[in-house]
């Protein structure tokens, strides 16, 4: 276990758990974490400017500052919960790499213990954050080299990401007889291996879904503590924004890599199906399902990808990126100054970005990101618009999805084939002659899929069986071996997960080939029709609707706009990187309406809330989307802290 992280303390001549830095007071230095980068921190580092130790202490005084309770839980962790604005605080961090004598120092409680089912915690096989960082601090400064690419990179992990010496539960309150897995996810053994310093597993929606969970709490928003962090990776994406740590590493399904980044004004990007292993991951390894890195840059996302990408034999899908990984991802300084993206071709997804479809809460993202693609256009790229009401995709798929998904594009429209004609024939006819289908497949909805039955019992089992835990040992002890919060369920942004365990352990059979098929489909047409037009790229918002206050009413997906995020390219495989545009001055609010089950839209109300935009590829492409996202990130300069969580005073 960790072998990586005890070579290294061994080489420095450092023993590992011995007593270095416990109270985080060292020698008095003027570099600030706050903001930093990669390159800063291994600059300073370099310069002798400051030590991982220190780095390491920096932020943990920020987690001491900002990581607590953000809502009113008079009933306690697991009972309803209200919002509290202006809370100055976020819980973004459910577990810390402390061992408990350091973690009692810090004045840490009980609860962000390494485990809850090993007290003793001095195994000298698991050197916590201050063990790694003294050890990388010894071999600097023998050497004069860094241990490697991530050397003083301080990260978070989701908690549905195994960490061999940190309690992994995926957010669940569940009595695992041993709460450490037996591995490391192998995202986080590479990020390990690369130098990289794991001080934190991050809150999550608990088993993937919503901004809360029975074992770290409900997460807020730091730009509005009163509003939602973005899903289930929000604390990986807020304990970024607040400078907790460098970067962290988070999971999506569908859009909860970018939808936290974008609600929490970061940069993340989902890479490309199989490109990073799912191996390690309680839920996370279904067809849909990506591990990838966020941070503040996008050059910072690309250092995290070149470490963590590549085949991965516990993975199969992960032999999609054999002779598809090139030396690097982070994008050659280019030649033209003014004119970075000279000779890129970047298409605007307008169906995203339709006024006329959607309502005024999609407006000022909307408006924002059109000045977005002001910029790339002042940036040398080649915009494709087919203007404000346009669509850019639909001829193509016109023509292209009526043969190209046959059988579910018949499905779709059975009134175009009525009983006992040749289908074939009809096919070809609109491949040859495209016309307009009313209700037909869009880029917003392809229309109904093949289905799949039995994900979740397959995945959550499998991850289990490989566990190999002696009290939970398949998702139904994972349901009676738990405790689950309870509160309002009805139309708002919770829900009840102990009744979406207990429906998914009901399956029997498992059943992925329609699901693929649609998969496959899909990804063919979209490529197709980026290949057609010639683009590097398409652009359009992460998602139009600025982040809900806690427990509001889930806006409607109107015209197939989703309350979340453009996530339907996304979940087909495509890569996508999520970059700050700008911020709000106001928003819509949906609130509870006892005549209206949806609830009703109110405002405009003032709030500077963060808006993002997203920059998505051809499979595999993700150094094209990398450059392009940092020459418009490094040109605008959207990125701004969240004005509540500024340096923490020194003591």
């Amino acid at each position: 276990m960790l072998v990586g992280l005890l070579a290294v303390l061994l080489s420095a001549g450092v023993a590992p758990g011995s007593a270095i830095a416990d109270s985080g007071k060292g020698r008095p230095t003027s570099f600030r974490v706050e903001e930093a980068s990669i390159a800063d921190l291994q600059t300073a580092i370099l310069r002798r400017q400051v030590t991982v130790t220190e780095i390491v202490t920096g932020y943990l005084a920020r987690i001491k500052a900002y990581n607590g309770t953000c809502v009113d839980e008079p009933q306690g962790i697991l009972g309803p919960v209200s919002a509290i604005p202006d809370a100055g605080q976020i819980n973004a961090l459910m577990t810390l790499n402390l061992r408990p004598a350091r973690r009692l120092a810090w004045g840490f409680d009980a609860r962000k213990a390494r485990s809850m089912t090993d007290s003793v915690d001095d195994a000298g096989s698991m050197p916590d954050a201050l063990d790694v960082a003294a050890a990388q601090d010894a071999y600097f400064k023998r050497t004069g080299r860094l241990v490697g690419p991530m050397h003083g990179v301080v990260f978070s992990v989701k908690d549905m990401l195994d960490t061999v010496d940190l309690r992994t539960t995926s957010g669940a309150d569940a009595d695992y007889a041993n709460d450490r897995p037996p591995h490391d996810a192998t995202v986080v053994k590479r990020v390990r291996d690369a130098g990289g310093i794991i001080l934190a597993k991050a809150n999550m929606g608990e088993y993937a879904s919503g901004s809360r969970s029975a074992f770290g709490g409900t997460m807020c928003n730091p730009y509005a503590t009163d509003r939602d962090v973005g899903g289930s990776s929000g604390g990986s994406a807020s304990s970024v924004a607040t400078n907790m740590v460098t970067c962290s590493l988070g999971e999506e399904g569908g859009p909860s890599i970018r939808m936290p980044s974008r609600l929490n004004n970061v940069v993340g990007l989902s890479q490309s199906q199989g490109l990073n292993s799912r191996f390690g991951s309680l839920n996370g390894e279904g067809l849909s399902d990506r591990q990838g890195g966020i941070c503040k840059t996008a050059i910072d996302v690309a250092k995290v990808l070149d470490v963590t990408a590549g085949y991965d034999p516990a993975d199969e899908l992960t032999t999609w990126s054999i002779g598809r990984k090139p030396a690097t991802y982070v994008p050659s300084a280019s030649r033209n100054k003014s004119k970075p993206l000279q000779g890129m071709r970047i298409g605007v997804v307008r169906e995203y970005m339709n006024k006329s479809l959607f309502t005024e809460a999609d407006v000022q993202s909307i408006d924002i990101v059109d000045r977005a693609v002001a910029d790339l256009r002042r940036l040398g790229a080649t915009i494709v618009d087919p203007g404000a009401e346009g669509a850019l995709m639909q001829d193509c798929i016109d023509k292209y999805a009526p043969v190209t998904r046959n059988s579910l594009f018949v499905r779709q429209l059975p009134n175009l084939f009525p009983t006992g004609t040749d289908q074939i024939r009809t096919l070809l006819d609109m491949l040859f002659r495209p016309v307009n289908v009313a209700n037909g497949p869009t880029i917003r909805n392809f229309g109904p899929g093949g289905g799949a039955t039995g994900e979740t019992k397959y995945k959550m089992n499998r991850y289990l069986l490989a566990r190999g835990d002696a009290n939970i040992k398949t998702l139904t002890d994972l349901v009676n071996k738990s405790r689950f919060y309870t509160d309002n369920f009805v139309n708002n942004r919770f829900r009840d997960v102990r009744a979406t365990l207990v429906s998914a352990d009901i399956a029997t059979t498992y059943d992925m080939s329609g699901r693929t098929f649609d998969r496959s489909t899909i990804q063919q047409i979209v490529s197709q029709c980026m290949a057609l037009m010639n683009l590097d790229a398409l652009t359009y918002p992460t998602g139009n609707i600025p982040p809900a206050l806690i427990k509001a009413p889930v806006e409607p997906d109107k015209n197939d706009r989703s309350h979340q995020a453009w996530n339907l390219l996304g979940q087909q495989g495509f890569p996508a990187i999520s970059v700050p545009a700008g911020f709000t001055t106001h928003v819509y609010d949906r609130v509870h309406d006892p005549v209206q089950p949806e609830g009703r839209l109110v405002g405009p109300i003032p709030a500077r809330l963060p808006v993002g935009i997203d920059f998505l590829g051809m499979p595999f492409d993700e150094r094209t989307i990398v450059k392009i996202a940092s020459a418009y990130e490094q040109a605008t300069q959207h990125r701004e802290p969240p004005p509540g969580f500024g340096p923490v005073p020194k003591s």
